[in-house]
Formats: C-alpha cells, structure tokens, sequence
C-alpha cells in the first residue's frame, strides 16, 4: 500500500529530502571525476594510435591507482545506493540526481497525483499527473 503525502507533510520532509539529495548531488560528481581519472590512466595508448592496449601488469603503478580508484568508486556507490534506499523507504520518487528532482506520491479527490519538488525550490509547490513528467507539471494553484 502506498503512503501518500499531503503538502505540509511533503514541505516538513524537505531540510532532510534535501540533505540527502545534495550529498547525492555530491557522490556523483566525485563518481565522474574518478571516472574521468581511470580514463585518463588508462587511455594514453589509444590516444597514442596504439592498436591495443598494453598487457595487464605493464605499467603496474598505473595498475595500482587504478585498483584504487576504483575501489573509491565502489566505496561511493554504496553511500550512493543507501543513500537512494533512504529516499525510497520515505515513499519519494527519486527522478533526477544532478537536479533533485523527487515526486511525492499525493492524493486529490481519491486521484493519485505526484507533489513534485527539486532542489532549490523553498517549498512543494507543483504536481502532475502520475502518467506525466516534469515538462508537465503545473502550479499547485491550478490542482482540481
């Protein structure tokens, strides 16, 4: 069964909703930025015309920062998975990480709706229909 949110209880959900988003926000530009690192690494034979890349353990200190990245990578891929867990266990729909974009599932008249919100918003004030998105989200003014 879902739990719905009214306003006030979507808006009293924010400082924390809010937080976790930006650490979030946060996570992945650090997943990026090593990600961009283990290319850097490991991709100087392409960009030199190399046909194939060198043999596993020729460059072994390259190899050695590249086991560490990565496990950086997964070390931040937890804290980004509980962090997601988190926002699912309150019943908000996650959409978009760099933005903060979550849905507050609500209910209008009997009719399921989503509250929508993203980061740097002070407080819900849209919705659309659980078969839109973003591009058709409305005023919580114009809700019926």
């Amino acid at each position: 069964m879902t739990d719905y949110y009214d306003i006030d209880g979507a808006n009293a959900m924010l400082p924390r909703l809010s937080e976790t988003l930006l650490m979030l926000r946060g996570l992945r530009s650090e997943v990026i930025a090593l990600r961009d690192r283990i290319v850097e690494l490991n991709a100087p034979w392409a960009l030199a015309g190399a046909a194939t890349p060198p043999a596993a353990g020729a460059r072994p200190e390259v190899d050695e920062q590249t086991r560490l990245l990565r496990l950086r990578l997964q070390g931040i891929f937890d804290q980004m998975q509980a962090a997601v867990a988190e926002i699912d266990g309150w019943g908000i729909q996650l959409r978009q990480i760099e933005t903060g974009l979550v849905d507050f599932p609500a209910l209008v008249s009997g009719r399921p709706i989503w509250l929508c919100w993203q980061i740097g918003e002070t407080e819900v004030g849209w919705w659309h229909e659980v078969t839109a998105g973003f591009d058709s989200r409305r005023r919580l003014e114009e809700l019926d």
